[in-house]
């Protein structure tokens, strides 16, 4: 690969869907040199699914391995236990070991949509965190003060409010940032919400008298409700969904957010997004046409071009044209149960409270009339009758005969 087209590659990696580089210029010099970098991305299992807005990081690692450095791909068994409130309100509760490793079974074979597995160094970090010793963990909180984790935006917040933290969290930056002294990691991926746990991996590795790590932060993205994209709150894409699904999340979503997906979650040439833009802007182009190029995109990485091309079909069909697809999964109901159990049993809710709340805001219909009672029981006389969830899901009732 020739100089010029190298350097743009590696400024649209430092800029595109990019809020921060640490150090910016020492990076770029290091990417231009040739050196085989140790790029690091931690995700700790706290849900069984990926979704887009963590493979925002996992789409920027997979142009950083094109380009031939080493990726480190770390399951945070250990911190996903321990919990980060990095971007939380209130403090996460602990999570059972058990949870945790059930969450992670298919972590490999989700990132594998995006890397090359085969060439990822995957690490998981209880090999070493629960090995430290009180005197080695006191080393390590000697180097930050209490008033540094204080300072930052959440905590603060919280202390405003009264709201408890607990001492536990003070210690998830130290055991993230002495995953990157472990890891000799040159260079640290992660989204805005983590720069503080980033910048501790710089202080630590100092003190070990390593060279502090780069960092690069990527921006958060929205979910299908408008809110920050997030497991506990339901409103994700998961890189797990059948094409279908992931295609009609897709078009659920505003239109606001159409130009930063197509920069964050795909990776269109930034003129041709710049384009799309424009074209709305100046209703050239109808949102909804670019947002089902863009569906059709996203689906074209996770699954496969012909998957999005009947994906596609099946959303115009079904919601454009208001027909009941012929393939709508069956679920039976044995017994008795009540409307909220059947969406979560039937995997269109995540938990008990995502049905509440998906029913009681009118999200679920039988035969064009919404059902508004979470409590209320499946009849027999549902049988063979299609429940349509939300804007893209449906089940077909069927009871044990």
């Amino acid at each position: 690969m020739d100089k010029n087209n190298l350097e743009t590659q590696i400024d649209e990696i430092l800029t595109r869907g990019v809020s921060e580089v640490i150090d910016k210029e020492n990076l770029k010099k290091r990417l231009l040199g040739g050196e085989k970098l140790r790029i690091k991305l931690g995700t700790d299992p706290t849900s069984a699914n990926i979704h887009l807005g963590r493979a925002v990081t996992l789409l920027k690692l997979r142009d950083l391995q094109e380009l031939g450095h080493q990726i480190i791909f770390l399951i945070g068994d250990f911190t996903g236990v321990i919990g980060d409130t990095s971007d939380k309100e209130s403090e996460r509760p602990m999570l059972e070991k058990e949870t945790v490793e059930k969450n992670m079974e298919t972590y490999f074979q989700q990132a594998g949509k995006l890397l090359d597995m085969s060439k990822v160094e995957v690490v998981k970090n209880s090999d070493w965190l629960g090995k430290l010793t009180y005197g080695e963990i006191s080393e390590q909180a000697n180097i930050f003060s209490l008033a540094e984790f204080i300072a930052r935006d959440n905590i603060k917040k919280r202390l405003e409010k009264g709201t408890r933290v607990s001492l536990r969290e003070l210690l998830y930056p130290l055991m993230q940032g002495y995953d990157s002294v472990v890891l000799k990691a040159d260079l640290e991926l992660g989204g805005t919400d983590q720069r503080f746990n980033l910048l501790a991996g710089r202080e630590m590795q100092k003190h070990y008298n390593q060279a502090p790590q780069n960092i690069l932060t990527v921006n958060l993205i929205e979910g299908t409700d408008g809110r920050k994209m997030s497991s506990s709150w339901g409103n994700t894409i998961n890189l797990n969904d059948d094409a279908n699904s992931m295609f009609g999340k897709v078009m659920s979503m505003g239109d606001e957010l159409i130009g930063k997906y197509f920069v964050h979650c795909t990776r269109i040439p930034m003129e041709e997004i710049a384009e799309i833009e424009k074209e709305m802007k100046n209703e050239v182009l109808n949102p909804r046409d670019a947002k089902l190029r863009l569906a059709g995109e996203i689906v074209k990485i996770y699954h496969s071009e012909d998957l999005a091309r009947s994906a596609r079909e099946h959303f115009i069909n079904t919601f454009s044209k208001k027909e009941i697809p012929t393939d709508i999964a069956e679920f039976l109901v044995e017994g008795e149960m009540k409307l909220s159990e059947l969406l979560v049993k039937s995997g269109n809710a995540s938990s008990m409270s995502e049905a509440k709340r998906k029913i009681e805001q009118g999200g679920v219909t039988l035969d064009d009339e919404k059902l508004l009672d979470p409590q209320s029981l499946i009849a027999k006389e549902m049988d063979g009758k299609v429940l349509k969830i939300g804007k893209m899901g449906f089940v077909k009732i069927v009871f044990e005969k």
